[in-house]
């Protein structure tokens, strides 16, 4: 995957890395191999102007209780119901919990599906898979992150990438399987940027997408100036149409590397405080910030990691005993700073127009177990859970699927994670009979065959 903090490694003789070579003036740097750009070109799929859509996938790593935030039962024993209470929200749709005050305020404005479900394992690495992908990995075969296949099928909006991951990718999750963050079979030209660094941090500044130090500008012309005097010596090739392409994308990977517009999106200081602050000054609520820059500025898709792993820090993994989180643990810690973070990211894209042309949509790998444990927590349940969509032409204020009386099961209208993947590249522009190039070259649909978007959910 593409990085802007990590270290150089893999030093050449004249002391540039190989990676600081080819994100200097490779087609890999800029997210095309020659024959997927020739490819891409000849179908017209490379065209901007296809769709004015952004996506933002907020994923919350760990799973959060439907039974206690958005999908209450408060007519249930006590070890069903747990200890929050609903509150009545903006919509007349349904009521949600009272930790998440600051959604109630916009409810009027996202929706709820509380019947998603999947039948493969309980473990949080394959619900990752299917929910960033649309399918389980079998067989050797790890299909794109939908971020990433967005980036193939319709190409990029300015010098900055189609598709960032915020503030890093997932990191250990006890499966030690890949958790669907990349772009799989389609290479690693298409890989979503990374920003890895933590905007909430004060020593945080804006990552240097110029190149670093050892290559200086001068550097930089030299090899521009040899490609120029190769494509020159050689005249067939230079005015071929690849070698056009290659011009192409060397130029614009020389303007991704020394492109003001790309380092001003990231550059947070350029928010007011009074700003920052309503998004919350903490990871995840900085993080959301700079989604809004991100796709205000051209960026296709932004995935949001809540958190990087569930060992060792308060997440959504509410188990009860460390080294997990306890009910009290996402009451007081994490419930808050989300309710923060995502309720102005919601607000403020309303409020600048954007959040027509922006799907937001809160994502997890399964749900909690209709029963609280001994320990005074919840445990996997992949059974049914919810997850909710606004903006992108989402009709809010809606409640799609229902489950039974404890939360254990979908009593209608079941979802499935190939349905929620579906659902974004609609709202993208995607027609879902496309195919992506797959393994040996094989045809491969974005979606398997026959699957539909949650049409309900839109207006």
């Amino acid at each position: 995957m593409f990085t802007f903090t990590d270290k150089a490694s893999v030093t050449t003789c004249d002391g540039i890395t190989r990676r600081d070579f080819l994100s200097a003036g490779t087609l890999s740097a800029i997210g095309l191999t020659l024959p997927g750009f020739a490819k891409l070109k000849a179908e017209g799929r490379v065209d901007a102007k296809k769709s004015n859509k952004s996506c933002i996938m907020i994923f919350n790593l760990g799973a959060p209780s439907q039974q206690d935030l958005w999908d209450m039962k408060p007519d249930a024993p006590s070890e069903i119901r747990g200890p929050f209470k609903p509150i009545r929200t903006k919509s007349d749709a349904f009521e949600i919990s009272e930790i998440l005050p600051m959604h109630a305020k916009i409810a009027d404005k996202f929706s709820l599906v509380r019947s998603c479900y999947h039948t493969a394992a309980a473990v949080h690495d394959t619900g990752h898979q299917m929910m960033q992908t649309g399918r389980l990995f079998t067989g050797g075969v790890i299909t794109p992150h939908v971020g990433s296949a967005l980036e193939f099928l319709q190409g990029r909006r300015s010098d900055l990438p189609a598709h960032i991951i915020l503030p890093e990718t997932m990191g250990p999750t006890g499966g030690n399987m890949p958790h669907g963050q990349d772009a799989g079979f389609l290479g690693k030209a298409y890989d979503p940027f990374i920003l890895n660094s933590n905007p909430s941090e004060k020593e945080f500044k804006v990552p240097d997408l110029l190149p670093p130090k050892e290559i200086s500008e001068v550097r930089l012309e030299r090899r521009k100036q040899l490609r120029e005097l190769v494509d020159s010596s050689v005249r067939n090739f230079e005015y071929s149409e690849q070698a056009k392409l290659m011009d192409n994308n060397f130029e614009s990977a020389y303007r991704i590397m020394t492109s003001a517009q790309a380092r001003e999106a990231f550059d947070l200081t350029k928010e007011p405080q009074k700003v920052r602050e309503r998004y919350g000054m903490n990871r995840f609520g900085q993080s959301c910030l700079l989604a809004r820059r991100l796709v205000e500025r051209g960026v296709r898709f932004v995935t949001v990691n809540t958190f990087i792993t569930v060992f060792g820090e308060i997440t959504w993994d509410i188990h009860g005993s460390k080294p997990f989180t306890s009910i009290e643990g996402m009451r007081d810690i994490v419930a808050p700073m989300y309710d923060q973070g995502y309720s102005a990211l919601i607000e403020d894209l309303f409020q600048r127009g954007m959040l027509d042309d922006t799907m937001v949509t809160c994502l997890a790998e399964f749900g909690r177990t209709p029963k609280i444990n001994p320990a005074g927590g919840r445990d996997h349940w992949p059974n049914c859970w919810t997850v909710n969509f606004a903006g992108g032409g989402v009709k809010g204020g809606q409640v799609i699927g229902k489950s039974d009386d404890i939360g254990g099961y979908p009593t209608e209208r079941p979802v499935a994670p190939k349905e929620i993947v579906a659902t974004i590249y609609q709202a993208m522009g995607i027609d879902l009979t496309t195919e992506l190039p797959g393994p040996q070259g094989r045809p491969f649909p974005v979606v398997d065959f026959g699957t539909q978007a949650i049409k309900e959910l839109f207006a």
